[in-house]
C-alpha cells in the first residue's frame, strides 16, 4: 500500500508457526553476551541511555515510548563500532588461533601482539559511520584502514574519517559500487574487507558484526529489567542493508519466539531493498539501483544483506519506505521535546522511527495501519536512535531550514 509520504506491506507470515524459518541461534543470548563481554573490556564502555520519553508517549496515545540513544557510544556519535570491533576483534582472535573469550582489547592493542600479527589493512566501504569505526578500531589496535564513501557523502564524515589516520576517499560510485571497490582492492592488495553486508564467499565477517549490534538488545532488556518490565510490545528498527535490524530482530526472536515484540522496518524511499523485497514477495532478497539520493546516508544502500533479509523476512511484521520528510520530522520532534521529556540529539537515520510514530498518529489515514500493527493505548515502544549529529550541517539545515 501506498500515500504520498509512505509505502508499506504487512508480513502476513511473520506470526505463522508453520512455515519454516531462517534460523536466528548466532543472535541468541549466549553469542551476544560473548560480544557483549568482548565490548564491556573497553576501558570506555557504558550502556548507552534507554529514555522513556512519557510526554511524548501520551501525545502518541502509547503506554511507554523509549529511545535508546547510541550518540554516547564511544565517543564516537553511532552505533557502528559495536559490530566493527567485535568482528575485528573475531578476525584478530582467529589470526591468533586463541578464543576472543580470552582477548580484550587491550591485549590486542600490545606490542607483543602486533609483533605477532603483523601489519594488517582493514578496508570497507562507508556513507560515514561504519566506516569510522572500521578506522577507529583499527586504529586503536596499531592497524591500517581504508575506506570508501560513495558519491555525494559529507564533507564532514569524510573528515571524522581522515582524523583516525585512515585513508580515506569519496569515490564516483554509489554505495553498493562503492563495497565492491573495497572487496576488489583487498584483492589485489591482500588486505581484508570488514563489511556489514555478505555475499557468496563473503558470510562469516558480516555475521560477527551482526553479532556485535547485539550488545544493543541486550543493554536494553538489562534496562528495561531495572524497570519491572519483560519486554517492549514494539520495536522500530531502521535498515540499510539490514544487518542492525537483522541483529535486533534476530536477538528478539530466538530470545522470545513467538512471544516477540512486533517489529516494524523502516528504509528511505529512494534506498528500499527490503522493502522491495517484501513487496515483491517471493523469499529472495531484491536490490534497488541508481543514486540512492537521500538525506538518511547512513541507510543509503541498495543490495540487502542476504544474512540480515532473511531474518527480516521471517520474523518482522511490516516493512515501510519513507520519505526524506519523515526523518526530519523525527530530528526536530526529539530535539524540541515536550515539558518533562528529555532532549535527544538524534541524526537523519536514527530519528525516521520517531518521525513515522507521529506520521501514523497524527494523521487520520493512517487509523487502519496503527490497528493492523496493534499499537494502542498499552503500547510499549522500543526506537533506537542509532546515531546523533554525525552530519552537524545538514542536521543544523534541518532545524533551521
Amino acid at each position: 500500500m501506498r500515500t504520498g509520504e509512505l509505502q508499506w506491506v504487512i508480513n502476513r507470515q511473520a506470526r505463522n508457526t508453520q512455515d519454516k524459518k531462517a534460523n536466528p541461534g548466532f543472535l541468541s543470548t549466549d553469542e551476544i553476551d560473548q560480544a557483549r563481554s568482548f565490548h564491556r573490556k573497553f576501558e570506555s564502555y557504558q550502556p548507552t541511555p534507554c529514555i522513556s520519553l512519557d510526554q511524548l508517549a501520551a501525545y502518541l496515545g502509547v503506554d511507554k515510548l523509549w529511545v535508546k540513544d547510541e550518540s554516547y557510544r564511544f565517543g564516537l556519535n553511532a552505533f557502528k563500532v559495536l559490530g566493527a570491533s567485535y568482528a575485528i576483534g573475531k578476525f584478530l582472535a582467529n589470526k591468533l588461533n586463541t578464543d576472543i573469550k580470552e582477548l580484550s582489547f587491550e591485549r590486542l592493542k600490545s606490542k607483543e601482539t602486533r609483533d605477532k600479527l603483523g601489519e594488517i589493512t582493514f578496508t570497507t566501504a562507508t556513507d560515514g559511520n561504519h566506516g569510522r569505526a572500521v578506522a577507529w578500531a583499527a586504529r586503536e589496535l596499531g592497524q591500517k584502514a581504508v575506506v570508501y564513501m560513495p558519491k555525494g557523502s559529507s564533507q564532514e564524515r569524510l573528515n571524522a574519517i581522515l582524523a583516525t589516520g585512515a585513508e580515506a576517499s569519496i569515490t564516483d560510485l554509489n554505495y553498493d559500487d562503492a563495497v565492491r571497490l573495497a572487496a576488489e582492492n583487498a584483492e589485489k592488495f591482500g588486505w581484508h574487507v570488514i563489511q556489514d553486508t555478505a555475499w557468496e564467499g563473503y558470510e562469516e565477517v558480516p555475521g560477527w558484526i551482526m553479532q556485535g549490534y547485539g550488545t544493543i538488545g541486550a543493554e536494553v532488556q538489562e534496562q528495561l529489567k531495572e524497570q519491572g518490565i519483560e519486554k517492549p510490545t514494539h520495536i522500530i528498527l531502521q535498515a540499510g542493508v539490514g544487518s542492525f535490524a537483522g541483529a535486533i530482530q534476530g536477538y528478539y526472536a530466538a530470545l522470545f519466539g513467538e512471544d516477540r515484540p512486533i517489529t516494524i522496518i523502516l528504509e528511505p524511499e529512494k534506498a528500499a531493498c527490503i522493502y522491495k523485497s517484501a513487496q515483491i514477495g517471493n523469499g529472495k532478497p531484491h536490490a534497488v539501483t541508481g543514486d540512492l539520493n537521500t538525506i538518511m546516508a547512513g541507510l543509503a544502500c541498495g543490495e540487502p544483506n542476504p544474512i540480515g533479509w532473511e531474518i527480516l523476512r521471517d520474523y518482522s511484521d511490516a516493512y515501510f519506505s519513507c520519505c526524506d520528510y519523515i526523518a526530519e520530522k523525527g530530528i526536530r520532534v526529539l530535539a524540541n521535546p515536550l515539558p518533562g521529556d528529555m532532549k535527544i540529539i538524534s541524526g537523519e537515520s536514527g530519528a525516521v522511527g520517531i518521525g513515522l510514530m507521529n506520521m501514523l498518529r497524527e494523521d487520520q489515514r493512517y487509523e487502519h495501519l496503527l490497528e493492523a500493527l496493534k499499537i494502542t493505548k498499552d503500547a510499549r515502544i522500543l526506537v533506537i536512535s542509532t546515531e546523533g549529529d554525525t552530519d552537524p550541517e545538514s542536521y543544523r539545515r534541518i532545524l533551521w531550514g
